[in-house]
């Protein structure tokens, strides 16, 4: 068999395990605000809008089995106080909700942006952590990642850990092991708890406010497809280095913590005075 016929035959077969999305137009679809979401550079990205009429939401065509999603994104500049761009996976369920979640936090100008990860599984969340970004991320694009598979969902900026997620069922915690989820992405108005509690509401005479999103990338076992996929060890997001952080990683992730890290619902007694047994390895 020929060189280019192998890698064809490849691709058929990891096709059937994964898509990889090329634009937004082919892989998306506007969830709500059709008008305040516009395609840039041929479909490969998009401008999203917050005003007083509305904000607006995305979300994949397909849901995904395991794997990993990332996408670039530029944060609305300024005074964003009050405002949320959110990225994030749901199944779509309500009462046994699995969802995990990037919320990036807007800032009065010259204020650190926050990003919020959260973790559902089973329908039980309210395990928060609050990390503020070390650089500006309304500036230039980053990529904003999520990796899930069986042992731990791993939240990463710029290839930084900064939220892993361990499968502690074996402790009775939850975690989200059967049910396929979307990926999805909102701008909203949340003045009512975003910017210290609350406390900051949004400038209008500020607005429009505009993020940016390009370089969707969807790697996972794509829902309907080969009942096979999820459970097949050779998906390179199941292997061996993806099981845990590496030492480099572990060590990025240690820096975050330390420096930046601003809430961990593990540490707040005032919520939960019995320590989540999740959070007694300290992860």
């Amino acid at each position: 068999m020929g060189f280019l016929a192998l890698v064809f035959l490849q691709l058929l077969v990891v096709g059937k395990c994964y898509g990889r999305p090329a634009t937004f137009l082919q892989d998306f679809r506007v969830t709500w605000s059709d008008a305040h979401i516009k395609q840039l550079m041929n479909g490969s990205g998009i401008q999203l809008t917050l005003d007083q009429t509305s904000g607006c939401g995305f979300a994949s065509k397909s849901k995904y089995m395991f794997g990993r999603v990332s996408m670039k994104i530029k944060l609305i500049p300024g005074d964003s106080a009050g405002t949320v761009t959110a990225f994030y996976m749901n199944s779509d369920t309500d009462t046994i909700r699995d969802e995990l979640d990037f919320e990036f936090l807007g800032n009065r100008s010259g204020q650190p942006y926050t990003v919020q990860t959260n973790v559902y599984a089973h329908g039980s969340g309210n395990r928060e952590q609050r990390v503020n970004l070390w650089f500006d991320p309304s500036a230039d694009f980053h990529t904003y990642s999520i990796l899930w598979n069986r042992h731990h969902v791993v939240f990463s900026v710029d290839d930084t850990p900064i939220r892993v997620y361990k499968n502690n069922m074996i402790r009775g915690v939850s975690y989200p092991t059967s049910q396929p989820m979307g990926v999805y992405s909102t701008l909203w108005n949340a003045d009512n708890w975003a910017t210290r509690g609350g406390l900051e509401k949004i400038n209008w005479a500020q607005a429009p406010f505009l993020a940016y999103m390009k370089d969707f990338d969807i790697e996972g076992c794509s829902v309907p497809g080969p009942s096979s996929c999820p459970s097949n060890p050779s998906n390179w997001w199941d292997t061996q280095p993806y099981q845990q952080l590496s030492p480099y990683q572990a060590r990025k992730y240690k820096w975050v913590r330390m420096h930046y890290m601003i809430y961990d619902y593990c540490t707040d007694k005032s919520r939960f005075p019995v320590v989540p047994p999740e959070c007694m390895d300290g992860i």
